[in-house]
């Protein structure tokens, strides 16, 4: 039987991904996390054969949570699921040690194939993300502004991109406002941009945002 543990902030999402797993005779949702803390405590206590996990969690990210994950248990499966376009945040997650990702929005028809691909030590990605990936190994090494930015820096990045003020990132991320306006100062200066108008243009033009 495989040990599923789910690590998503919103029940509606566990509970849904929870009844697709559970009609499965081989795997089982042991365990659900709400937070990266919550995620991190339960994996030390028991061993699992899969984790599900949201990019986008308050207070610590997914990201930052996965990282945290592949220092303490570098064998365990992380499969990242996110509300975010697959151009987001795919290549970083992959780099940071996950085994896939995919969408919320196809999460349906691709979790139970995903699971069962990363806990027999594949990699799960969807064949349109597989062919950007391709594209990017042969890409020239010159690297694009944002991918200079820290995963924090990054999303930030594309908050802001989507339209949402330092108050509603702060709130979303748990972190003050002078942090994230901080973080945003640190954007504006690493990418050699003037102002918001231009980090939303350049978000746009670069497909970070949709």
């Amino acid at each position: 039987m495989i040990k599923v543990l789910i690590a998503d902030d919103h029940n509606v999402v566990r509970q849904g991904l929870k009844n697709i797993i559970d009609q499965q005779s081989d795997m089982k949702v042991s365990g659900e996390a709400a937070s990266a803390h919550e995620l991190l405590e339960k994996v030390r206590k028991q061993p699992w054969d899969v984790v599900i996990l949201d990019v986008t969690m308050p207070g610590k990210s997914g990201l930052d949570a996965l990282k945290e994950l592949k220092i303490e248990k570098p064998k365990l499966p992380v499969l990242i699921l996110s509300m975010h376009p697959e151009d987001q945040y795919a290549t970083r997650v992959l780099k940071a040690g996950a085994s896939g990702y995919m969408t919320k929005e196809t999460a349906g028809e691709e979790l139970v194939q995903a699971i069962r691909k990363v806990v027999n030590g594949g990699k799960y990605i969807s064949p349109s993300l597989a062919e950007k990936l391709a594209f990017h190994l042969e890409a020239p090494t010159d690297k694009d502004p944002h991918e200079m930015l820290s995963d924090r820096e990054y999303q930030v990045l594309c908050m802001i991109a989507s339209g949402k003020t330092v108050n509603e990132i702060g709130k979303m991320l748990s972190l003050s406002v002078k942090t994230v306006s901080t973080y945003r100062a640190r954007i504006l200066e690493k990418m050699n941009l003037k102002n918001n108008a231009a980090l939303i243009h350049y978000a746009l033009h670069n497909k970070l945002v949709h």
